[in-house]
């Protein structure tokens, strides 16, 4: 906040969005176990930090652009420009874009899955593919919290953005599951008792990497796809499915209500989102 002060660069507007900008990343940092930071302890370890982290939450490409470019201006700031590369494509966050061009749906492989050695890891990547939810969401659930009848309840401290949500429970298949996580939980989070929640998120990251599971996101991209179908009973576009101009009226109805209900369910709150996730 010292360095914004001190240094008057671009607009009132701009320099009111970087303020912003820098104080979120501090406290993500924060968050992430760097703690007692000075503004020139920045490291590249907390960039590929902030990135990943990014990259879980699916930002948009505008506001990952943007939070790169106030980190650009940190790095400049402190003298340590060279620790940030100063081409995005490093990064590989792609260009701005809503329609999803290849699906990144992913199924959850047995074989892999049984390559994961800790427990609560496991059941967090199953907690993901079967109700969709974000790593954080799945590491920091707690069943008697959320386990609630016909649906889980995800507590807004748990989620992108601050946003409470419900997800149903539809099938005997999801049920066996949070009776597995009521067991090992035993009514805590899915973090062991000697962890806290950075911790397990780093040894869930390891273990992802180690079992050959590359992109647990997109068991979250699987759910919104098997949804699309149960909801209208064909395929999303992405999935192989009509593309949203080709259907008739009375679908377009069933596809309209399916993404309103999709986006619920995955926590956010605009239903051009489903198009990354179905695509159009």
């Amino acid at each position: 906040m010292r360095l914004c002060r001190d240094n008057r660069d671009g607009s009132y507007s701009t320099q009111a969005t970087r303020s912003r900008i820098l104080d979120l990343i501090a406290n993500q940092l924060h968050e992430l176990g760097y703690k007692h930071m000075q503004a020139k302890s920045l490291k590249p370890k907390h960039i590929d930090a902030l990135v990943s982290l990014w990259k879980d939450q699916s930002i948009g490409v505008g506001t990952f652009k943007n939070r790169l470019s106030a980190l650009r201006w940190w790095a400049n700031k402190v003298g340590k420009a060279d620790i940030i590369a100063k081409d995005n494509n490093a990064y590989d966050i792609g260009n701005r874009r809503y329609v999803g061009e290849a699906s990144r749906a992913q199924r959850l492989d047995d074989k892999r899955l049984e390559n994961v050695s800790d427990a609560y890891v496991r059941l967090s990547l199953r907690l993901q593919s079967a109700f969709g939810l974000r790593r954080e969401e799945a590491i920091k659930f707690s069943p008697n919290y959320a386990i609630k009848g016909n649906h889980i309840k995800l507590k807004a401290s748990w989620t992108k953005g601050g946003r409470a949500r419900t997800v149903p429970i539809r099938n005997d298949e999801q049920r066996r599951l949070l009776e597995d996580v009521r067991q090992l939980a035993r009514g805590s989070a899915l973090i062991p008792p000697e962890r806290n929640y950075v911790e397990q998120r780093n040894r869930y990251d390891r273990q992802v990497r180690t079992a050959g599971i590359k992109n647990p996101h997109g068991l979250r991209h699987a759910y919104a796809q098997r949804r699309y179908e149960e909801l209208t009973g064909w395929k999303a576009p992405l999935a192989g499915g009509p593309a949203t101009k080709s259907l008739n009226s009375d679908q377009r109805a069933l596809d309209k209500g399916a993404r309103e209900t999709i986006s619920r369910e995955l926590g956010h709150d605009r239903t051009s989102i489903t198009r990354t996730y179905l695509g159009k």
